[in-house]
């Protein structure tokens, strides 16, 4: 087909040959992009405040990333377990070196939900326990597995089962929506309720991990109480239960630090990076210390396509690009800039109940009547994307905008987005 054929003519195309599983949050036809700007086939520049799912951090295309993929695709692509490649190991101790410093070893595969399940392995291997726990709202990703300890929507699962046993859900510290403490009270909420499952359910001695975000995605952007995470630690260290990070959304300096547990000084004993860790390439890696990772014997995992080298040279190039021009610096001043101004927005836009976000990890969550506005959120987003800025929900009801542009983004599109977004929460709002 024509690359000067209709956005209309590609999109019936893609309803004939493209499984219909896919969600898209548009029906933009991208041909290209660069920076925070994705250009469609029909002529439209818009302003990109989703970033792939959080996935374009460094903005598309950036340079520096583009140089070392070029570079490497003229050298070597692909070896899978056949043989050693330079480029893995200097892929590998990139990502180390920016590591909390008790993870130490990588195993590089292909996608966020690959690498849970990775996790989900090793932790049940090193543990000699069954069990896991995780949280409602959370989400893991969509294989098998991963599934199992997905929670933020009935639709991932309805169908599917039954799922993994051994699983358990218990609440996320979601505080605008469970509790009723004030601000400086601590939350103790997930405490009581890991007791009660300890309790009623699974001993602690059967458990093997607590998988956790951080700051939690897709269940809509909800950032703990400062104690949760040290919280989980004590727990597992208690019981001699391994944590499980799940960091593929919140990692590589989208919430102000490299890493969301940064903000907490909590080391997990696994972490999970997808997601931004090549920024548009399909890599991730699960990354543990010697004594945890040293559980696998040669053998007991692998993965055909994990630690391709031109992803691991995108890799390489992203970390050495975030830490020399100190982008997660950048995106914990420029989430305090949006911050201040969505919470401006709140004095007379009723329906905007809560705004929320570490560093450029942002939600705004919409009620009306008390009821999460599922409704007026799509609303927002169709009427912004009609005036160029797309927007992506989340949130276990989808009434929460989530803004994640690019960390590298202009801070006078950042505003122009800003001003569109505004705009069309007034024009709906009142409607």
């Amino acid at each position: 087909m024509p690359a000067a054929a209709s956005a209309a003519t590609w999109r019936e195309r893609d309803a004939e040959l493209i499984a219909a599983a896919y969600h898209r949050y548009s029906d933009l036809v991208v041909e290209s992009a660069q920076g925070a700007h994705l250009h469609t086939v029909d002529g439209r520049d818009v302003l990109d405040f989703g970033c792939g799912i959080g996935v374009t951090n460094l903005g598309h295309g950036h340079p520096a990333v583009v140089a070392a993929v070029h570079e490497q695709v003229d050298r070597l692509w692909h070896t899978s377990v056949t043989a050693h490649h330079p480029k893995m190991i200097e892929a590998g101790a990139a990502l180390v070196s920016i590591l909390p410093p008790s993870l130490d070893q990588v195993f590089f595969t292909n996608s966020g939900a690959e690498a849970v399940e990775g996790a989900m392995k090793l932790a049940r291997r090193a543990t000699g326990r069954s069990d896991i726990i995780a949280f409602v709202g959370g989400f893991h990703g969509r294989t098998y597995g991963a599934l199992s300890l997905t929670a933020s929507k009935a639709a991932y699962r309805r169908g599917m089962g039954p799922l993994l046993p051994g699983i358990h859900h218990i609440r996320y510290p979601y505080c605008f929506r469970y509790c009723s403490h004030t601000a400086d009270d601590v939350c103790d909420l997930v405490e009581r309720e890991l007791q009660l499952l300890f309790s009623t359910t699974t001993a602690p001695e059967t458990v093997a991990a607590i998988i956790v975000e951080p700051v939690q995605g897709e269940g809509g952007y909800i950032v703990p109480p400062a104690t949760f995470m040290p919280m989980l630690r004590q727990v597992c260290d208690e019981h001699g239960i391994l944590l499980v990070a799940d960091e593929v959304q919140s990692g590589f300096g989208r919430t102000g630090k490299m890493f969301a547990v940064e903000h907490t000084r909590v080391e997990p004993d696994i972490m999970c990076l997808a997601k931004a860790l090549g920024n548009g390439m399909p890599i991730a890696a699960m990354v543990a210390g010697h004594r945890v990772m040293g559980a696998f014997r040669e053998g007991e995992h692998g993965t055909t396509y994990g630690g391709n080298a031109v992803a691991c040279a995108a890799v390489v190039a992203v970390i050495e690009t975030m830490t020399r021009d100190r982008i997660p610096e950048r995106a914990e001043r420029l989430g305090r800039h949006v911050m201040e101004r969505a919470r401006g927005w709140q004095t007379d836009v009723q329906a905007l109940a809560d705004v929320r976000g570490l560093g450029m990890m942002i939600g705004l969550e919409f009620l009306q009547a008390g009821a999460p506005a599922t409704r007026l959120v799509e609303r927002i987003a169709t009427n912004a994307l009609a005036r160029g800025l797309l927007l992506l929900s989340c949130g276990i009801d989808g009434n929460v905008i989530r803004l994640i542009p690019p960390l590298t983004i202009p801070e006078s599109e950042l505003d122009a987005g800003l001003d569109i977004l505004e705009t069309a929460i007034r024009e709906e709002t009142a409607a």
